[in-house]
């Protein structure tokens, strides 16, 4: 017997521009980020601008991290080596899990586009308070590569063997069986 084929489940997603120059008018980042997950299927749920303030950045992703109406938050900017990159030192000493996975897929694909310049970028992943969150470089070009090469697939239920929207109603069990505390 056939197995019926999944159903698409729209996810509802967060963007988050870390930045000390962009508005919302010329982040094309962040625009890039919800064109595509609009384009797919999903849900953009907000969409801000932070300065590159390791506070800020903790308390945005952490504040969306524990509304209900949001599943999984991207954040674009701020994973460089300059002073002022500061958002994987904001948010992965936050994470309950590290998504080391992640960053090693982005650097294979950002590998074949931009060969060794991969190197000086700290993108990353992790889980906050039973949310996805995913920490991008500031280019459009890194966002499509994310996006395209890792995302839009494994936020896609559909997406076989396996994604990341099938195990989202089990990234807390943790917490309810009396384990770790929440960010």
């Amino acid at each position: 017997m056939a197995k019926e084929p999944r159903l698409f489940v729209p996810v509802r997603i967060a963007v988050l521009t870390v930045s000390d120059s962009r508005t919302l008018a010329d982040d094309k980042s962040g625009q890039t980020l919800a064109d595509r997950i609009t384009a797919a299927g999903h849900v953009l749920k907000a969409r801000d601008i932070v300065t590159d303030d390791k506070d800020k950045i903790r308390q945005c992703v952490t504040a969306w991290s524990l509304d209900p109406e949001i599943d999984v938050i991207i954040t674009t900017g701020g994973t460089g080596f300059t002073g002022r990159d500061v958002t994987p030192d904001a948010l992965e000493p936050i994470f309950e899990k590290r998504m080391d996975g992640f960053s090693a897929v982005f650097h294979r694909i950002s590998y074949d586009k931009i060969g060794t310049s991969t190197i000086q970028s700290r993108a990353t992943g992790g889980v906050l308070n039973a949310t996805f969150v995913f920490v991008l470089p500031g280019s459009p070009g890194a966002c499509r590569d994310a996006w395209d090469g890792i995302l839009k697939a494994q936020l896609d239920y559909r997406h076989m063997p396996c994604n990341f929207v099938e195990i989202m109603p089990r990234l807390d069990e943790h917490l309810r069986r009396g384990g770790a505390k929440p960010a």
